[in-house]
């Protein structure tokens, strides 16, 4: 028991999860490039540090939140910087759109559909 609360704590990976586990693995598949800070599946939060995709010269950094169990782009909220800011928007919209193709992969490649 925890000091003086009267109750057990919980214990760790007893909380509901719920977060969509195909948004996240695939957030960790396209953004594999870059240094991976802290990840908690029980928030759906991934961010990143500094990293420079293949083939290109500029460094990014992420956070992404899943913020729903459903398999749906308003379950999605990815924030993209570069050491100079925020990036374009048609950037944004790639690497989210490259996030949930990538998420529908897992899921048909998991039978799920």
């Amino acid at each position: 028991m925890a000091c003086g609360s009267g109750t057990p704590p919980t214990p760790r990976g007893a909380e509901n999860v719920a977060v969509n586990r195909y948004l996240w693995a695939a957030s960790l598949d396209v953004l594999s490039f870059l240094p991976v800070q802290s990840a908690d599946p029980f928030t759906g939060v991934i961010t990143t540090g500094f990293g420079t995709p293949p083939g290109s010269g500029r460094a990014y950094r992420a956070t992404v939140q899943v913020t729903d169990p459903a398999m749906d782009a308003r379950s999605l909220n990815l924030s993209l910087l570069t050491r100079n800011g925020p990036v374009a928007v048609e950037t944004q919209r790639a690497v989210e759109d490259a996030i949930l193709a990538r998420a529908r992969q897992l899921r048909i490649a998991d039978g799920a559909l």
